[in-house]
């Protein structure tokens, strides 16, 4: 699971991906794939973080925009081949005249009627684990009451974990950031970095989130 946006004014909108994987379904042989083209392609195995890599800050700080977009690139690849699903919430913040309460309360309900929608999947499972940094409070609260209301609380185990170590969860900032991309493309709001990466909205659309698409948990 991850977030793009924060309860602030340094964003429009506040999304939250959930990627979904069956621990059955093997996802080592993609992983070890993906590493071993970076070693051949002399690019560095940086921990995947979107909003760093496309502006060249944190580790990426040091690393030329040709190289950020074949690291791009490669991470795409990997989760273009890894199974799993994902399902985005998306809203624009201004909608909830800064009410964090009202949001909050909105996320909650986003994410207890998917679950709910889609009970005897859920059900299925003998165990449900949720890996999620805790980085949000806001965030880790509509999941857990989203979570605790539709789901059995006996069948759930939350896992605290980091995004740099799991590809998983380096899968959901690629998510949450294609899905941001879209909204911004969609409302004219793309800027120069969402065009160097993808070129134009029909390119992105085109090579990017149609590819992703198909992966979407349908809602």
């Amino acid at each position: 699971m991850d977030e793009s946006g924060e309860w602030g004014k340094l964003s429009e909108y506040y999304l939250i991906t959930l990627v979904f994987h069956v621990q059955s379904e093997p996802i080592t042989e993609h992983i070890e794939k993906y590493e071993r083209h970076l070693i051949d392609s002399g690019l560095p195995d940086i921990p995947f973080h979107a909003g760093p890599l496309f502006n060249g800050h944190d580790d990426y700080e040091n690393v030329s925009l040709a190289d950020r977009k074949r690291l791009f690139f490669a991470f795409f690849t990997l989760a273009r081949n890894l199974p799993f699903r994902y399902v985005t919430f998306a809203h624009r913040k201004s909608l909830f005249d800064g009410s964090r309460t009202r949001f909050e309360a909105q996320l909650k309900r986003d994410l207890a009627d998917f679950f709910l929608s889609h009970l005897d999947e859920f059900q299925s499972y003998e165990t449900i684990k949720v890996y999620y940094d805790n980085g949000q409070q806001i965030v880790t609260n509509a999941l857990k009451g989203s979570i605790g209301y539709a789901l059995s609380k006996e069948a759930v185990v939350y896992r605290d974990s980091q995004p740099k170590d799991y590809r998983l969860e380096q899968t959901a900032d690629l998510m949450c950031t294609i899905e941001l991309t879209a909204l911004k493309f969609d409302a004219s709001e793309d800027t120069a970095t969402d065009r160097k990466m993808f070129k134009d909205r029909h390119d992105f659309r085109k090579n990017y989130l149609k590819v992703m698409r198909r992966k979407q948990f349908r809602i």
